[in-house]
């Protein structure tokens, strides 16, 4: 099997209560009621706080500790750690040893057998080599459950970008506009030269490049200069001008360029080459002051669109690369990729923005609501199997799933792993 034999499936069958409540005893013979299992603890110490369990005639207040066999208690060290003493049911697949508190006092265990239809399921998702576990048994969970589960994916997902705002934000002395044109910066690289797009950003700070907004050809010689492409230079007229111009203003803000070699070219469109995506992040610094600033004054999509419409400059309007002129073209920032920088960006820089100021994140999952899902291969696979994507409030929650969950084989802390593992098998 996949996921082995482990303590996983012992917690969830605890934690839902998928046990027979009739004739449970301990190993010593005492009758067992469970009349709460308890708080699953995700930190240090027992698994379940705050259970409440009767054995014999006497209830017990406390928590409960999970493990496959008894004598892993003394593997994991708890018998000399104080903070398991408060333990006041040891729940195993298998009982092949007593144990005890640090005190000495024996500690009550109850072997916890596992319903075989739940261990078929759990067979069945742990030999499959599906796309996901669950493929064949998916469809029979309603869709209203997966819905549901749907909304605290997106939740899910945005508190995970809340954190690395966080650290984006500390790094910036809490200065959201900074912080802000970094995310931009590296979704402006689009996946493939992310990292290069961040480290230029990194290397070089809004500040400096607020002082030359008003100057179109400052704001390229800085960006091309700093992301290491006018280092050499072809027998090209702009770029040994930009090349001039980067070299006084290198020296005068003391900047450190990054290494071109980060940058990747191989099997991208010309499209996405990083000089044109270059010069649309200097086209649209160009044209925009405060660009956060601005976008917490909109509350609906169409406005937030219009705030990353931009021309670059003639020189690119004639070229992809450097010294190779091409069909012109204007090379607007396309309504697809504007609407990713809207759901990569945008939105969870609102959302953090709304929390952190203690205010209703309603807005940013709204406008999630109102854009387009993502199309990619996680989407196109959630569809085949059936589950709806309508917008990018789902695309963005059924990514979560799947990186999340899916792919780090997390099925037992699925909501639609547990469904399936709780339908009773009709084959």
């Amino acid at each position: 099997m996949i996921f082995g034999m482990n303590e996983s499936i012992l917690h969830f069958v605890w934690q839902f209560r998928l046990f027979e409540m009739q004739k449970m005893q301990t190993t010593d013979g005492q009758a067992v009621e469970v009349i709460d299992v308890g708080k699953f603890n995700t930190d240090a110490g027992p698994d379940f706080f705050n259970a409440k369990v009767k054995i014999d005639d006497t209830l017990w207040a406390g928590n409960v500790e999970i493990h496959n066999l008894s004598s892993d208690w003394h593997v994991h060290g708890h018998n000399e750690d104080k903070a398991y003493d408060n333990v006041i049911l040891h729940v195993v697949r298998k009982s092949d040893k007593d144990i005890f508190r640090t005190s000495g006092d024996k500690i009550p265990q109850l072997e916890l057998e596992i319903p075989d239809y739940i261990l078929k399921n759990y067979n069945e998702l742990s030999a499959s080599k599906k796309w996901i576990y669950c493929e064949d048994r998916i469809s029979e969970v309603p869709s209203v459950f997966i819905n549901s589960w749907k909304n605290a994916l997106l939740i899910e997902r945005l508190e995970r970008k809340y954190l690395e705002i966080e650290n984006l934000l500390s790094r910036s002395n809490n200065h959201w506009e900074e912080a802000f044109y970094i995310l931009l910066a590296r979704n402006f690289g689009f996946g493939t030269n992310s990292q290069a797009f961040e480290q230029t950003a990194k290397s070089l700070p809004l500040s400096v490049l607020a002082k030359h907004k008003d100057n179109l050809f400052q704001l390229e010689a800085l960006l091309y200069g700093q992301a290491g492409f006018l280092a050499e230079t072809e027998d090209d007229t702009y770029q040994k001008e930009l090349q001039r111009e980067y070299l006084f203003l290198r020296t005068k803000y003391k900047l450190t360029p990054i290494d071109s070699v980060q940058w990747k070219l191989l099997r991208l469109r010309p499209d996405n080459f990083p000089h044109i995506r270059l010069a649309q992040f200097a086209a649209l610094i160009h044209r925009s002051t405060k660009l956060f600033s601005k976008i917490l004054n909109i509350d609906n999509v169409k406005d937030l669109r219009a705030l990353f419409i931009c021309e670059v400059s003639e020189y690119w309007q004639k070229h992809y690369l450097f010294g190779r002129e091409s069909k012109f073209s204007k090379k607007k920032i396309g309504k697809s990729s504007i609407d990713i920088i809207l759901i990569n960006t945008v939105i969870p820089f609102l959302f953090s923005y709304f929390k952190k100021k203690n205010q209703s994140t309603e807005l940013p999952i709204r406008i999630l609501e109102e854009i387009p899902a993502e199309n990619n291969s996680i989407i196109t696979n959630w569809k085949r199997l059936g589950v709806v994507v309508e917008n990018a409030f789902d695309s963005q929650a059924l990514i979560q799933l799947k990186r999340e969950y899916c792919e780090d084989k997390k099925c037992l802390q699925c909501r639609i792993g547990h469904r399936v593992l709780k339908i009773s098998p009709t084959r």
